[in-house]
């Protein structure tokens, strides 16, 4: 039987409606919130430092000095990364009790209130009041990176879940192109409007909390985790139509006979069982190489690219808008194939291919002080690292904790995924300039070694996922790894379903 293609894919998903809604829905309150929080506070930068002086000034008669300006707005920046390493660990309890899209509604409330701190920030004379806003978005976005991607995922038929998975990363990137955009000085970024732009995504969330309760919660969590077959039914037809659903449920109900004396496990229990160590050791892999992959990097040098190019000073935020934009394309790119090339090959391509670039780039800024043109490459070479990102780790990994474990450990799968993700942004951003201020353009030569151990690590260690149950993937796992070997590199054909109902005795 043929592979369904690219078209019948996305005709399937025409054919339900309601789960298009629900990734709009989902992914606006949910990781847009995430990319927007990223750029958003950087063009209004001057002016919040201009605040905190005119604060002290007022407040305290203290004049700071330009060291001790940097030292607030560094923390006002970071305590995100902080607020999100909170906020993934309230997402597992949070999920598992009251389910994902209620999750997502308690959790805009939080943006809400991050917001409106922002838009008095400026009228209260209070740099405070930013950094409280600040890591209440950080709480949220910490919770929706795993709550939206469990909802979207749980809502979607498992032909489409990949496709869908992508729609994760490509929420990031609208979020982050959207800061950019609305920080231009033609529009919010202006010492006037910039409270206004840094509370723009409490306006997204009072959409998705106003139109939320009309989607329905995920089939998955109704079935598995609150037992609840009726509902699980109704929600199905609602998502996918009224259409014979009796596989899907039989699926899930398997799933649950294989958990049936197994409750959500806990974080320390997901890293003491050991059946699922490979499962374990892939999310970490990947989600650390998420950031330490150079992708802040590229995004960092891009300017001084830019302008080493010959664009305008005043062209430059131009130019770096056209980076989101091209991180956001790119993950539609990787929205449209990957259902056809599957995530492994995504996966291991973007590494390779991230790699290779990586070692052109370094060689072309150091050249570019010696030869001029040199430069125009090192830009191209930025949106070909951007695209294989985007249509590589950028777009599978995201949802990798939701595809690869079964329904008990999900929660706590995402737990980690997304405190990895926040601890690794925390390093990259205190570390990586002390890299750049001792190794220059050379600092690109440890980024380059990560791609490229990532990218050996998913060819030899992880099987492909596509169209495949967690049950599935998890036997796919044991047997790659398993002492004999006799699995390893091979294609996997059909499982006999006595090997499937060995493994399942495991949980």
């Amino acid at each position: 039987m043929s592979r369904p293609t690219m078209l019948q894919h996305l005709a399937l998903l025409w054919d339900c409606p309601l789960v298009i809604v629900v990734i709009f829905i989902s992914g606006i309150g949910g990781t847009f919130q995430y990319g927007f929080g990223i750029s958003s506070v950087t063009s209004p930068s001057a002016y919040i430092k201009r605040l905190v002086n005119q604060t002290c000034i007022q407040r305290y008669d203290i004049y700071l000095q330009d060291w001790q300006v940097s030292l607030i707005w560094s923390f006002t920046v970071s305590i995100f990364c902080i607020g999100g390493l909170l906020g993934s660990f309230l997402a597992a309890p949070c999920l598992s009790t009251v389910g994902r899209r209620k999750c997502l509604l308690f959790n805009n409330l939080v943006e809400i209130v991050g917001a409106v701190l922002m838009l008095l920030s400026q009228r209260a004379m209070s740099f405070e009041m930013i950094m409280a806003g600040r890591f209440l978005y950080g709480i949220n976005a910490g919770i929706s990176l795993s709550a939206h991607a469990l909802y979207a995922i749980e809502c979607t038929p498992k032909i489409l879940q990949g496709m869908v998975g992508v729609t994760i990363a490509t929420f990031i990137g609208m979020g982050k192109f959207v800061g950019q955009l609305l920080g231009l000085s033609e529009l919010l970024g202006t010492e006037d409007r910039w409270p206004w732009l840094l509370g723009f995504s409490g306006f997204t969330a009072l959409f998705q909390l106003v139109s939320l309760p009309f989607l329905p919660e995920s089939p998955k969590f109704l079935l598995l985790n609150q037992g609840d077959q009726q509902a699980c039914e109704k929600a199905l037809t609602r998502l996918w139509g009224n259409k014979d659903h009796s596989v899907e449920v039989e699926e899930m109900l398997e799933e649950k006979v294989a958990l049936q004396n197994t409750q959500s496990r806990s974080v320390t229990e997901l890293f003491r069982e050991r059946s699922i160590r490979w499962q374990l050791i892939t999310i970490i892999v990947t989600f650390l190489s998420l950031q330490l992959s150079g992708i802040n990097a590229v995004y960092f040098y891009s300017q001084e690219v830019f302008r080493a190019a010959g664009i305008h000073e005043d062209q430059l935020r131009y130019a770096t808008l056209g980076t989101g934009m091209c991180e956001m394309l790119s993950s539609l790119v990787c929205f449209v194939i990957i259902e056809r090339t599957g995530k492994k090959v995504l996966l291991f391509t973007g590494y390779m291919a991230m790699t290779l670039t990586l070692i052109l780039l370094t060689i072309t800024l150091y050249l570019q002080h010696h030869i001029p043109w040199t430069s125009y490459c090192s830009m191209v070479l930025i949106f070909i690292f951007l695209f294989s990102f985007s249509i590589g780790p950028g777009g599978v990994v995201a949802p990798l904790p939701g595809v690869i474990f079964t329904q008990a450990f999900k929660a706590s799968a995402y737990t980690v995924a997304c405190t990895i993700n926040w601890i690794g942004m925390f390093i990259v951003g205190m570390v990586f300039p002390i890299l750049v201020e001792n190794l220059d353009s050379f600092s690109f030569v440890i980024f380059l070694l990560v791609c490229l151990m990532s990218g050996l690590y998913v060819y030899f260690n992880v099987p492909e996922t596509k169209n495949k149950t967690a049950l599935e993937i998890a036997v796919d796992f044991d047997q790659m790894h398993s002492k004999s070997g006799r699995w390893k590199g091979k294609k996997r054909d059909k499982q006999p379903p006595d090997v499937r109902t060995t493994y399942q005795t495991k949980f």
